[in-house]
């Protein structure tokens, strides 16, 4: 895709199943990579694969619910590769479970890594992009953000924030020429949907009904997300800003 090449771009959560996978098509593509993870080792396992392949990748522990850890791992990345053109705000944790059976402590982990996380990321990174009138973000939410999902009160709030802030943050940095956009996945084969659906009969039953539900009939991959995610961070969505697009196998059909 245009506008790719010798970028520099940082994927939160990038060691993850859909993270990953993110990291490697920016390395296909010429980009120098940060691969942010609260997980150092994993984050390195994917930089290093990056780099074998003949890309450009650097790992950075950064616990993203905290605000000076993201100031610093935001400062070490620019050091290290050069100003960020592109944010991608893929890191993401939910717990399945009624919301009237869940209490505070459960709310606090899942708000502060799927919507803080975001705004401390965004907070430090499009400050540079104002500065320098250019950059691109794009936001992972979830189609839990956009139809609900039984089990997944609180972070369907954090995940249709989210979709709001990006909404508005599009307008705020239209003038700047910076876009913003947001990619809603539906049921991922990841480490965290196995994390949610638990394990044993009920697991099976969850991953069973995910799966009938998709049109598609099958669930969704993490190489089915990078595509639209270098889309609109490339010149050639330069004109594209303030949009939500699902990646679901048709199960979310919104217009």
């Amino acid at each position: 895709m245009r506008g790719l090449k010798e970028k520099v771009v940082i994927v939160t959560g990038g060691a993850g199943g859909i993270g990953a996978a993110i990291c490697r098509r920016f390395g296909e593509e010429g980009s120098a990579v940060a691969v942010f993870d609260i997980n150092q080792a994993a984050a390195e396992a994917v930089a290093a694969d990056i780099r074998e392949k003949g890309g450009k990748a650097q790992a950075f522990a950064v616990d993203i619910t905290n605000q000076d850890a993201v100031n610093a791992g935001v400062a070490a990345a620019e050091a290290a590769l050069g100003p960020i053109d592109v944010l991608v705000n893929n890191a993401g944790w939910d717990k399945i479970g009624n919301f009237l059976a869940t209490e505070k402590p459960l709310w606090d982990k899942i708000v502060a890594i799927n919507l803080y996380g975001a705004l401390y990321m965004t907070h430090a990174v499009a400050k540079g992009m104002a500065a320098r009138g250019s950059g691109r973000i794009v936001n992972i939410a979830s189609d839990a953000a956009r139809v609900g999902s039984s089990g997944e009160a609180v972070y369907a709030f954090c995940k249709g924030g989210l979709v709001a802030f990006s909404k508005t943050l599009a307008r705020e940095l239209a003038r700047k020429q910076i876009s913003v956009n947001v990619v809603c996945p539906g049921p991922t084969d990841t480490p965290l949907l196995d994390d949610i659906c638990g394990e044993g009969e009920r697991g099976e039953k969850l991953r069973d009904a995910f799966t009938r539900a998709v049109p598609f009939g099958r669930l969704g991959k993490p190489e089915d997300l990078p595509g639209i995610i270098a889309l609109l961070s490339s010149d050639d969505a330069s004109f594209i800003t303030g949009q939500v697009i699902s990646v679901s196998g048709g199960l979310t059909m919104a217009g």
